[in-house]
């Protein structure tokens, strides 16, 4: 491993993250923040429920009643007056519906005077969950949609018709009371209706394009599943008024005004990206081995989410596929590495934010005795990864707002 790009990589990645942890940008939202002459009830949930909820509490010295909804592991600390609970991701579980039906709890029977301080973030679309089919059903639905490869917008637009607090139907169990939302986007373009399946917001989608991804995806469904895809969700709400904080934009800026600090050209290739994990890394690889050569340093910059088909049974994440993926394109280029994290610190069932690999990874696997296609065919990147020190460790970050990837290219070796 080229340690000196390692470290670079490592820097960039602390750098970007930190530039979008939540604590600053909540309490900036929170500026507009005007509750009523009631209780302020705060719901805080997703991967960053934890960080936003703390913050919103630090900021405003208290609230009337409140619940935080995350990841497990997410929690850091007690929140005064807040209940923390933990849950299933990327699947809900037992823990997602019994917090969801606490939060529900919360919220019913308020007055017109009273206030929902709603937070949310990536990963709220299995965290927070009140399922009208089964339990099983949604689970197995879920797992479904994510062996298909399909995309984020796909999964919310079904599992929003499949829920009685998503499409917006949470905020209407908060009325009449008054809904403040704050929101740390972790989708493409952040279209409220499907960050987190767009709990407090008016949905967008329509029953034709659900039936039509259930049917593209060949899913398996129940009569009442079925029924529920051909019930229309709320179009309009009277009582929220939302605000967006963080993007994957503000990632890939923090992470080019790093890599310009560390002598690199940074070239924003995409703030979209949104096609296979494996083929990005590719795409990303391929860059790097055109411009050996030129006698400048690069950082060409992807910012957004990738898809993985599931074709094995290993163990990894999108991001770890994309890295590993990378290592044949660049394999001998002694100035080249190519990176990606997840910006949660959590890369699908995974211990890693992400993946590194640079111009001595394929050559390090090879003689270990792994083929980089094998590997990614069973899906298995994180123990590949795992034998050259190629993965990325960050721990849980407190914040949501997509993935970065990065492809380096270093003159002077």
């Amino acid at each position: 491993m080229n340690r000196e790009l390692r470290k670079d990589a490592d820097t960039i990645v602390k750098a970007s993250l930190h530039a979008v942890l939540p604590d600053e940008a909540v309490a900036r939202a929170l500026k507009d923040f005007h509750p009523g002459t009631g209780r302020t009830i705060l719901v805080s949930a997703g991967k960053a429920a934890w960080q936003m909820a703390s913050a919103a509490v630090k900021t405003l010295g208290s609230v009337d009643a409140g619940i935080v909804v995350t990841k497990y592991d997410h929690v850091m600390g007690e929140i005064p007056g807040v209940e923390c609970c933990e849950a299933g991701h990327p699947v809900p579980d037992e823990n997602s519906f019994r917090s969801t039906a606490r939060a529900l709890e919360l919220v019913r029977d308020l007055t017109e005077q009273d206030t929902v301080l709603f937070l949310l973030s990536g990963g709220g679309s299995a965290l927070f969950e009140q399922p009208l089919v089964s339990g099983d059903e949604l689970q197995d639905i879920t797992r479904q949609l994510l062996a298909s490869g399909a995309d984020i917008v796909e999964m919310n637009t079904i599992r929003k018709r499949l829920s009685c607090v998503k499409g917006g139907r949470f905020a209407l169990a908060c009325a009449p009371a008054k809904v403040f939302s704050i929101v740390l986007s972790d989708i493409l373009g952040d279209p409220l209706d499907m960050i987190a399946s767009g709990p407090a917001y008016p949905d967008a989608s329509t029953c034709l394009q659900a039936q039509a991804i259930a049917e593209k995806y060949s899913l398996k469904l129940s009569g009442k599943a079925k029924e529920l895809l051909a019930q229309e969700t709320p179009k309009t709400l009277d009582n929220v008024t939302t605000q967006i904080t963080g993007s994957v934009r503000e990632l890939c800026a923090a992470a080019a005004a790093k890599c310009r600090e560390l002598g690199y050209e940074p070239v924003l290739l995409t703030d979209q990206l949104c096609c296979e994990a494996r083929e990005a890394g590719s795409f990303l690889g391929t860059i790097i081995r055109t411009h050996d050569g030129e006698g400048r340093s690069y950082a060409y910059i992807a910012g957004g989410e990738t898809v993985v088909h599931l074709t094995g049974s290993g163990l990894g994440g999108r991001n770890q596929e994309l890295a590993l993926a990378a290592a044949p394109a660049i394999d001998g280029i002694r100035g080249a590495a190519v990176f990606s994290v997840g910006s949660d610190g959590t890369d699908g069932p995974t211990d890693a934010a992400g993946g590194y690999v640079d111009g001595e990874s394929a050559k390090a696997l090879a003689d270990k005795g792994l083929d980089v296609a094998k590997v990614l065919k069973d899906n298995d990147a994180y123990h590949a990864l795992k034998s050259v020190d190629g993965l990325v460790m960050t721990g849980p970050t407190g914040t949501n707002v997509n993935d970065v990837a990065v492809a380096l290219l270093k003159q002077g070796f």
